[in-house]
């Protein structure tokens, strides 16, 4: 029997009504109706981390919100990211989290936490290109991170108009999509886990 999957989710973004948190939300129950697939779901509101700064690192060492994320990614067999445009680039949020989640730790290899972790991507605008601009970007700073992105993802442009009040997309075709992109990202990781069972 194949053992459950744990995957990790979070947005790059603490705003109440961020939409990105709704996406990467619902990307999680639509996960979890894979069957045998748990996702915990982390807000970066209670990982508060400072800008990273070697001086610190070197007199504090890592932060303890960053240690405590840290211990959660090592635990999770993939991550799900839904991640905000800014101009262009991912969250200063979500590049600061990755930058200090990077660091060495008790003398392990510095991206021990990111090497060929599956990583699935996700983002939502209120503009018309959705994010892929963004993702773009995060996909390569995930590579320099060693982690393995997901070839697919899921972009909603015009997120505000797209989701509703619960956060449920309005287009069955949209639902379709990214049902379509969660299921086969779920498969991916189970075929990596039966290679390396």
């Amino acid at each position: 029997m194949t053992r459950p999957l744990n995957i990790l989710a979070f947005a790059g973004s603490t705003r109440n009504e961020s939409l990105n948190k709704k996406l990467a939300v619902l990307a999680s129950e639509t996960a979890e109706t894979a069957g045998a697939v748990h996702v915990t779901w982390a807000d970066l509101r209670d990982y508060p981390i400072p800008l990273y700064d070697g001086d610190y690192e070197e007199q504090f060492g890592l932060p303890p919100a960053a240690l405590k994320l840290r211990s959660l990614l090592q635990s999770h067999d993939a991550l799900l990211i839904a991640s905000p445009e800014y101009n262009g680039f991912p969250s200063p949020l979500l590049k600061n989290t990755l930058d200090w989640l990077s660091r060495p730790f008790n003398n392990e290899e510095r991206h021990v936490v990111f090497k060929d972790k599956p990583v699935l991507l996700l983002a939502a605008t209120r503009g018309e290109a959705g994010g892929r601009r963004g993702l773009a970007q995060l996909r390569l700073l995930l590579g320099n991170l060693k982690a393995a992105s997901f070839e697919q993802e899921f972009v909603l442009p015009k997120g505000n108009e797209a989701l509703d009040a619960l956060g449920r997309l309005r287009d069955p075709d949209q639902q379709r999509q990214l049902a379509d992109v969660v299921t086969a990202f779920v498969g991916h990781v189970r075929e990596r886990q039966s290679v390396t069972a």
